[in-house]
């Protein structure tokens, strides 16, 4: 490192962080090319100029249980993360999502007078909204990516600006066609880490399977993330007893790729259900976790929708399948349902269309990097 230099430390814990992250640390390279950089993140980050000390791999869970088998990894990047701030003192952290683990930095921070943006907020309007007053104590200032999150800081006095979301930001954002092929495409989509892919993958190809007994010319694309070993998804699938020999391809393709590709998706919840929407891809949004991890986060959830998709149009614009419902019957029975009613498919594509019009432009990546540099400026 450079003393001479001004220090941005950046914290992303998953696949998707690392994608905007990466967006955000070239945005303000373009507007201050003096600044250097280091943090926690993942191969993306590492591209765009990084020097990574840990890398996401050995962070990324999902689950209140799920942490626990992780730990090691989890404890060990909490120690490195509090060792680079009281040794390295960077003029400013930037937190992206991974609010379990990106809070006991903040405090850190905070007690070595290091400013704070956080950059994707913490869905505490989903739920553990209590978590809001370490925001205010810790944060100095939030840079949100939907439309709701501004109104609920502002609330709470934390100060925020809704900078739009980081999706838009992608060159390329195409909206799904009518293709000429009469084969039937299904993107199937269990997420970026190992824990949901071992959850979800399993009942997503169960119901492919049971899709190509009923229709002959179908076939089924999974993108690999780049977080994901080619290897560990076809494992998960040649331990399944599939009869009707599905022809599922793992394609090493981002999962935008794979929505304007396909007919429907079927589609872990999260950020991938807000890809899949900004391509009007209907979809069917499914999740499942560990029992006691499902029991846990019950009580504390207060959202009417998991999806993401379905959160920011207001309303129930595509199934959800979640738990003891993401069966793979469940799942062939939704499935069906929507490829034999094409009716109901234009339905969720013009809904779809609205949820792209609520998340406004692109923009996000650089008046969220406007923010970092008042932040280190002052």
């Amino acid at each position: 490192m450079n003393a001479l230099k001004k220090t941005i430390m950046i914290i992303a814990g998953e696949a998707s962080g690392d994608s905007h992250g990466a967006r955000l640390v070239e945005s303000i390279k373009k507007k201050d090319r003096h600044i250097q950089f280091i943090g926690l993140g993942g191969d993306q980050m590492q591209q765009a100029g990084v020097t990574l000390y840990v890398h996401l791999n050995d962070l990324s869970v999902v689950g209140i249980t799920e942490v626990f088998a992780q730990r090691g990894g989890i404890f060990s990047g909490l120690r490195t993360a509090k060792n680079m701030l009281r040794n390295l003192r960077p003029d400013l952290l930037v937190l992206i999502d991974f609010p379990d683990f990106n809070m006991i930095v903040a405090r850190t921070a905070k007690n070595l007078r290091i400013p704070i943006l956080y950059y994707i907020s913490p869905q505490l309007w989903a739920w553990r909204s209590g978590r809001i007053k370490k925001i205010k104590r810790y944060v100095n200032h939030m840079a949100v990516i939907l439309p709701f999150e501004a109104d609920f800081y502002r609330k709470h006095q934390v100060p925020v600006t809704y900078v739009g979301h980081p999706l838009l930001e992608h060159s390329a954002l195409p909206v799904s066609a009518n293709k000429a092929s009469d084969e039937t495409i299904i993107g199937l989509l269990p997420g970026s880490r190992e824990g949901e892919i071992n959850n979800l993958l399993p009942a997503m190809a169960l119901a492919a399977d049971y899709l190509a007994k009923t229709y002959d010319a179908i076939k089924f694309l999974i993108p690999r993330a780049p977080t994901i070993k080619y290897e560990h998804i076809q494992s998960i699938i040649d331990t399944l007893p599939l009869k009707n020999s599905p022809n599922i391809c793992i394609v090493d393709t981002h999962a935008r790729v794979v929505d304007q590709q396909s007919d429907l998706v079927i589609v872990a919840s999260g950020t991938a259900t807000l890809e899949a929407a900004l391509t009007e891809t209907p979809m069917i949004i499914i999740y499942k976790i560990s029992p006691v991890s499902y029991q846990l986060g019950k009580m504390l959830i207060n959202v009417p929708h998991i999806g993401l998709a379905n959160l920011v149009a207001g309303q129930r614009v595509v199934p959800e399948l979640i738990q003891d419902d993401a069966t793979p019957e469940n799942i062939y029975e939704t499935a069906c349902e929507l490829l034999n009613n094409p009716l109901i498919m234009n339905k969720i594509r013009r809904k779809l269309k609205f949820i792209r019009q609520r998340l406004g432009g692109p923009g996000a990546s650089d008046r969220t990097a406007d923010i970092a540099l008042r932040l280190l400026r002052n």
